[in-house]
């Protein structure tokens, strides 16, 4: 996997986690700005998606086990859509935590697909 688009997809989650908890313990509602780092995050994890598809045709293959990213991926793709959906049917302060907490989890999961492709090998090393 490419680690700059990992560590990228890793500080927009983490900005989209960072804003939706302030904009939840202030009581706010769910704006554009929430809803839109978390839409941010999950589009650049639905281009990691394709990344996965592509970069094993060019030789850049999984070193760790393939079915485990594969689920990973695949979860924190579904996660930022569920969390709008929610932000949506639910438009009060707790909306911004589930965003939140989707920024962070999304982060938390590319880091660990990043370990799996690199074969559970320690990033920055």
């Amino acid at each position: 996997m490419i680690e700059w688009y990992t560590w990228l997809t890793f500080g927009v989650g983490i900005i989209a986690g960072v804003v939706g908890l302030i904009w939840a313990f202030r009581k706010k509602p769910p704006t554009d700005l929430t809803a839109g780092l978390v839409a941010a995050t999950g589009v650049l994890v639905l281009v990691q998606i394709v990344l996965a598809i592509v970069l094993p045709l060019l030789g850049n293959v999984c070193e760790g086990d393939g079915l485990e990213y594969w689920m990973y991926l695949l979860t924190a793709a579904l996660i930022p859509p569920a969390a709008i959906f929610w932000s949506l049917i639910e438009r009060n302060r707790w909306s911004n935590a589930v965003l939140g907490v989707a920024g962070f989890a999304v982060a938390v999961m590319v880091v660990r697909m990043q370990q799996i492709w690199l074969g559970n090998a320690p990033l920055l090393g």
